[in-house]
């Protein structure tokens, strides 16, 4: 399993704790300069920082708040945590990953009792078993790769010849990580978020419309965007009228990925 630095793992298991130190998690990160230098790049992109000059990690818990200190570190540390795998385009991934968490933080505005910045973290690893599958059975899963990128289901193909999908290798690696319940489950149920016989399950229909508004956000056609907002928001209780008022927003979100990969 891919290493993750020790602060990482602490803010991952910070998630629900109101009690949190955040002055004690700042100076923890402050000893990994690396770290620290894409945090603080992160921290004074136009998305964050705006004009305001943000020249430490205090300054960012200051002006930015715990949490989103917090999905900059994740984001920072994670993108750092995998080798990049034969035949597997890391750069991609992470820029598709990023987008897909924004518009998820975006929903996630719309949706009642839902917080942002956790959406934000399930949609940036909600396809990290894919990436762990390229890394523990590389062979296998570039033929999976190709067989798909013709038109094959992903989910048939894994499931038959690993016998495990990208769905459930996340879930399990969040799991490991001791990322909280709501972010494995919106991994794992995110093709189908609700489960035969179990709740409906929030942050993967969060995951599940940022998922197609990425992939037919090129269509520039929001209608199609739109009706697909109506019609899955509803079992969100998603205010449908204020996001498809807002959808323009997603024309101008950034990924801030290069302060990450550089």
């Amino acid at each position: 399993m891919p290493n993750i630095p020790k602060v990482v793992q602490e803010l991952i298991e910070s998630f629900g704790n109101e009690h949190v130190n955040s002055n004690e998690i700042a100076r923890k990160l402050n000893k990994d300069q690396a770290m620290t230098a894409k945090v603080l790049r992160m921290a004074n992109s136009a998305k964050y920082g705006g004009h305001r000059k943000i020249g430490s990690v205090n300054d960012a818990v200051v002006l930015l708040g715990f949490n989103a200190l917090r999905t900059m570190v994740l984001a920072s540390g994670l993108t750092s945590a995998f080798p990049t795998p034969d035949g597997f385009d890391i750069k991609e991934f992470w820029i598709k990953s990023f987008s897909i968490a924004n518009i998820s933080k975006w929903i996630s505005k719309h949706v009642p009792d839902t917080d942002p910045e956790v959406a934000f973290t399930c949609g940036m690893i909600h396809d990290i078993g894919g990436l762990l599958t390229y890394i523990l059975v590389n062979e296998e899963a570039q033929k999976i790769g190709r067989v798909v990128a013709k038109g094959a289901n992903r989910i048939e193909m894994e499931d038959s010849r690993l016998g495990f999908n990208f769905t459930e290798a996340g879930a399990e690696l969040a799991h490991r990580w001791k990322f909280p319940e709501e972010i494995v489950d919106g991994i794992k149920h995110q093709l189908s978020p609700q489960p035969e016989g179990g709740d409906y399950k929030v942050l993967a229909g969060i995951v599940y419309i940022a998922k197609y508004l990425y992939e037919n956000s090129e269509a520039n056609d929001e209608n199609l965007l739109a009706n697909c907002i109506s019609e899955r928001g509803k079992a969100l209780n998603m205010d449908v009228v204020a996001a498809i008022d807002h959808l323009d927003e997603l024309k101008t979100m950034d990924s801030d990925i290069e302060e990450l990969l550089e």
